[in-house]
Formats: structure tokens, C-alpha cells, sequence
């Protein structure tokens, strides 16, 4: 399945591209292979990207969003970034509440300090 991805560029610009591999096209950009235009901008950083279903759906996908302007790519970004964060606090909050629910105290009246303690 193909992505399509953001880059930020080291003069801050962004560059929006397809693939099927995001990382080997990383390192391609990155080694100045991959286009002209990040070639002279580099080092570069994936800033975004999203998988499709279909190569025809990236390229349209591509071109919609290459023709947005810089405001509306810095919020898809943003918007992005925001988004794995609170995915990540809720994997965390879960795996905490797991946690949590697997432990029982000691019984009251028990020798010791009250260390948690699976039955």
C-alpha cells in the first residue's frame, strides 16, 4: 500500500511525495537521491504521512495537498502530531489501569507494609 508523506526541509520548507517504502525513501531524500528539490535542502525530516489504499487515491491525495498553502500543511502536521499524542496518553492510561486492576493490597490486619501482590 502506498503513503503519502511530508518533509521539512532545512530551510524550513515542506515537501510532499508518495511511496510505497517511506523509510527507504527517507534515506533516499536524505542521501540526495530522491529529488531536486530536497537535494539541495538537506538534511530533511518526515514531519507526516498517511497510508491509502490505492496508488491512483495517493497520487490524487498528492496533488490535493500539494496545492494547499504552507498554513493548511503546518495544520495537517500539527493536527497529526496532536493526534499520536493523545493516542499515546490513552495506551498509557490503559496499560496503567491494567496494571492497576491486576494488583490487590495485602488484608488488613497483615505483618508488613502494604506492598501490592498478585493471588
Amino acid at each position: 500500500m502506498p503513503f503519502i508523506y511530508i518533509l521539512q526541509c532545512r530551510d524550513g520548507s515542506l515537501y510532499t511525495g508518495i511511496a510505497k517504502d517511506v523509510a527507504r525513501r527517507l534515506t533516499e531524500h536524505n542521501a540526495g537521491r530522491a529529488s531536486r528539490y530536497t537535494r539541495v535542502r538537506l538534511p530533511v525530516r518526515l514531519v507526516w504521512s498517511r497510508r491509502v489504499r490505492s496508488w491512483g487515491l495517493a497520487l490524487r491525495e498528492e496533488y490535493r495537498i500539494k496545492h494547499l498553502p504552507r498554513a493548511a500543511k503546518l495544520a495537517l502536521v500539527r493536527s497529526a502530531v496532536r493526534s499520536a499524542r493523545t493516542e499515546r496518553r490513552a495506551r498509557k492510561m490503559q496499560s496503567n489501569r491494567r496494571a492497576r486492576e491486576g494488583r490487590k493490597e495485602r488484608p488488613a490486619g497483615s505483618t508488613g507494609s502494604k506492598i501490592p501482590f498478585s493471588e
